[in-house]
């Protein structure tokens, strides 16, 4: 049993790094009033697999922790829902509520990206869910560094 949560650390540890490379990529760009739709799909694109990355987390800790993730319309905003959810004893909240609001419009955005075929990118759109983004970045590293001294501590435990 214990493996499995080893398998989840490193898991998780390995969507963080990914997460860390595309903020890196995103970096603190300037989006002028009148950029070109390239650098708008190319912002787009790391801010879809920014949420990506972290629903992939998301997944990971609810196949552990809750056994199930149901992919029933509507699964992905459940899915965020739960991880702001304390399920103690089984498990604490993955995120507060201020990652919850600002992985909410990010996971919108995502929607929106991968639905819009045709559909010109929005450019007030992009900085708000650019600004989420960027606030994201302050908060949800302690936020999923304590999640993981509890699955290393459950580890330990079995």
């Amino acid at each position: 049993m214990s493996e499995t949560f080893l398998v989840l650390e490193r898991a998780v540890q390995a969507d963080l790094d990914s997460i860390a490379r595309l903020y890196a990529e995103i970096g603190q760009p300037d989006l002028p009033e009148d950029a070109p739709q390239d650098q708008l799909i190319v912002l787009s694109y790391r801010l879809h697999n920014l949420y990506n990355a972290f629903e992939n987390i998301f997944r990971n800790v609810a196949a552990v922790f809750e056994n199930h993730v149901d992919e029933a319309a509507g699964w992905h905003t459940q899915l965020l829902r739960h991880m702001r959810l304390d399920l103690t004893p089984v498990r604490p909240a993955l995120i507060d509520e201020s990652a919850y609001e600002k992985l909410d419009e990010l996971r919108r955005f995502r929607h929106l990206f991968r639905s819009a075929y045709g559909v010109q990118l929005d450019p007030e759109r992009l900085r708000l869910v650019l600004r989420k983004a960027v606030q994201l970045r302050r908060i949800y590293l302690p936020q999923m560094e304590s999640f993981l001294e509890f699955v290393r501590a459950v580890r330990q435990e079995r």
